[in-house]
């Protein structure tokens, strides 16, 4: 029997109910693709201790276990995350990768790895990918005690900040790419974008399908990211319209530029023009920023932005701009004064 797909319940969490010997097993997780995983790990392991499968050999390695999961996900999850998978897989706890899982101590690995002067974030999500190896292969998942990770300060443009950006960007190779990150594509969407798809009568651009890097390069997704991806957006900075005019060769991709090329174009365009350092990604959440600032309903920025739920725009995106704090903080002082 087949694990059910995972449903997403109001909180922005993902669910299985597993059914294992007629028991219910709840499963939850922040993510579908994890969600999943666990539940398939929990069958594999049930089936393994009630000998529906042959037991694993004892000798089995780490990096046998990892390398069997990243095999059995190549062409059901994103190359780029393919690609991300076998970067953990082939750099982190180098040190017992060939260490049969039996003779592993999980801790000890872990506190190792840690004292390599590795982020708590980065061991976490390589850690992530061992737990997730080890219930694909019914391998029973230790208990260890991970750092917490920091809440990172997110950065993104203040709207006083962004006519400065834009202004720094003009006549530069990749201010169309930048100036699309303003109207909150992703960096993926942006390198995949198709002139075929960007429609200058009408003023509107159809984001459907992502370029993403993958093992042996660039791979083009017919797909987004989720089902919200796929989305009709206004283009809304008369910049975007003038430059896109502007192109003689209007087939193909509209911005071919390198993830990492556009990345350092987009600091360096920051600190030119004296403002907040952003990345890419940054230019997306200074989008939704600057729409919450402007008044428009969250609704509307979710459906321009391709975001799935208000929970995920108000806790990752949207942030409040220094702006609308002072005023906010100036209406409480004056209910008291009144």
């Amino acid at each position: 029997m087949k694990v059910p797909s995972p449903r997403k319940l109001p909180s922005g969490v993902w669910f299985i109910q597993l059914r294992l010997n007629g028991v219910s097993v709840p499963v939850t997780a922040e993510t579908k693709a994890e969600c999943k995983n666990i539940a398939e790990g929990l069958k594999a392991k049930h089936r393994a201790d009630t000998g529906q499968i042959k037991r694993l050999p004892k000798n089995i390695t780490l990096q046998e276990s990892v390398n069997q999961y990243v095999r059995s996900k190549s062409g059901k999850l994103s190359p780029a995350t393919i690609r991300s998978y076998q970067i953990y897989a082939d750099t982190r706890f180098s040190d017992y990768q060939d260490k049969a899982l039996s003779k592993i101590n999980w801790q000890q690995m872990i506190d190792e790895e840690l004292g390599k002067d590795l982020s708590e974030k980065t061991v976490k999500n390589a850690w992530s990918l061992v737990a997730s190896s080890l219930r694909y292969i019914g391998y029973p998942v230790p208990n260890v005690t991970l750092a917490k990770v920091a809440v990172p300060d997110l950065n993104f443009l203040q709207p006083e900040e962004i006519k400065p950006f834009c202004d720094a960007l003009k006549g530069r190779s990749y201010e169309i790419p930048a100036l699309l990150a303003l109207h909150g594509l992703r960096c993926s969407e942006i390198r995949g974008l198709d002139w075929e798809n960007v429609d200058l009568k009408k003023g509107t651009i159809f984001v459907h399908g992502a370029r993403v890097r993958g093992v042996d390069g660039d791979v083009d997704k017919k797909t987004n990211k989720n089902d919200t991806s796929s989305r009709y957006v206004p283009i809304m900075i008369p910049r975007l319209t003038k430059v896109l005019k502007a192109v003689e060769d209007k087939t193909g991709k509209v911005a071919v530029i390198g993830s990492n090329t556009l990345l350092d174009d987009v600091k360096r365009t920051c600190r030119r023009a004296g403002v907040t350092e952003c990345t890419v990604h940054d230019l997306r959440r200074s989008f939704a920023s600057l729409c919450f600032f402007l008044g428009i309903p969250s609704r509307q920025i979710r459906e321009w932005g391709g975001w799935s739920s208000d929970a995920v725009l108000n806790k990752i995106y949207i942030k409040l701009s220094t702006t609308m704090k002072s005023e906010n903080q100036e209406k409480f002082t004056q209910f008291f004064k009144k």
